[in-house]
């Protein structure tokens, strides 16, 4: 088993920048692909970032392109999340996921680990 623990949400104004981390315990941190999803109220949930083990690849949403940045620590178990930028849009419960099976980083299919969620809230 692998546990998630998200941090560092909280409410910021447009345009700030706020930084998740998603620290991982459990089962072995080598080898997964981790992932960023969000979901607004009242949408369904969506991919946002994800990286391989390696760090090596990176994938976005085209909605998040150029202001967010996904990277992770394997060392410390960590995987971030640095978003600037940021708009109303964001406002989003924001989870962290793992993979150890190959497939398309986008989709959740495939990701078996969740974090419970750091709430983002972007005010005007």
């Amino acid at each position: 088993q692998v546990q998630l623990v998200e941090s560092g949400g909280g409410l910021v104004q447009a345009g700030g920048s706020l930084r998740l981390s998603c620290a991982a315990s459990g089962r072995t941190f080598r080898g997964a692909t981790m992932g960023w999803f969000r979901q607004a109220p009242g949408k369904e949930r969506e991919f946002v970032a994800a990286i391989t083990w390696s760090g090596g690849r990176t994938y976005y949403a085209d909605s998040v392109k150029g202001r967010f940045t996904i990277s992770r620590d394997n060392a410390k178990n960590t995987v971030y999340l640095q978003m600037n930028s940021l708009q109303l849009e964001d406002t989003a419960v924001y989870y962290c996921s793992g993979r150890y099976i190959i497939g398309d980083p986008s989709r959740e299919a495939g990701y078996a680990y969740w974090g419970q969620g750091t709430q983002v809230t972007v005010s005007s």
